[in-house]
């Protein structure tokens, strides 16, 4: 029998991708540095992927292969300053916890792309549900977790009694801080997170 020549020809090997298939990271930082400079120069609403790309020095597809949108853009930016992943607190104490949480987020909420960026963001959100939908899961989902791992574990020490709600312990942590370093813009130092601490956790000893 007559071998097959097909048969005994191996396959070319797959080339690896090349060009517009590799998403080079050099680009994807020039996007990023660019949503950040047409923030500060429009904001928000006024920001267009046109505008982004051009800033980038890049065509409109080089955005859209990363991001379907400008939301999916800004969330992803500042997811990068959000506290989803960040470990639990676990000082061994109420108040060490607080105040650990409180030290995350004022450092968070003093980088100048999560100041710039939020207020818009929550601006929008109040206008569009599937904004407010997409903000919350950015910027709310991991601070949630935090919240209910102080609570849980303050419970287990005996420093808090069952069903405090860490929605309630989030308004009182995150509330205040938002309000001087976001809305009024006055500095935070070490004291202020020290005596916000105690009062947040006076505040959750009274209300349970």
């Amino acid at each position: 029998m007559t071998p097959d020549p097909a048969a005994s020809t191996p396959a070319p090997a797959r080339r690896a991708p090349a060009g517009a298939a590799v998403l080079r990271a050099d680009v994807t930082e020039a996007i990023r540095d660019a949503v950040v400079e047409e923030l500060a120069a429009v904001g928000f609403s006024k920001m267009s992927i046109e505008g982004i790309a051009r800033r980038a020095g890049v065509g409109k597809t080089a955005v859209y292969r990363r991001w379907k949108s400008k939301l999916h853009l800004v969330l992803d930016l500042v997811g990068a300053f959000a506290v989803d992943g960040l470990p639990v607190p676990a000082t061994g104490s109420l108040y060490g916890d607080v105040r650990a949480l409180l030290e995350v987020m004022s450092h968070v909420l003093r980088h100048p792309v999560a100041s710039a960026v939020i207020p818009d963001l929550l601006v929008e959100a109040a206008r569009n549900p599937e904004i407010a939908e997409a903000v919350r899961g950015a910027l709310l989902d991991g601070q949630r977790r935090m919240a209910e791992g102080i609570v849980s574990d303050a419970v287990t020490r005996g420093e808090l009694p069952a069903g405090i709600d860490p929605a309630h312990a989030l308004d009182l942590l995150i509330g205040p801080l938002y309000w001087r370093q976001v809305v009024v813009r006055d500095a935070v130092t070490g004291s202020h997170l020290d005596v916000l601490a105690h009062q947040v956790v006076a505040g959750l000893k009274a209300s349970s």
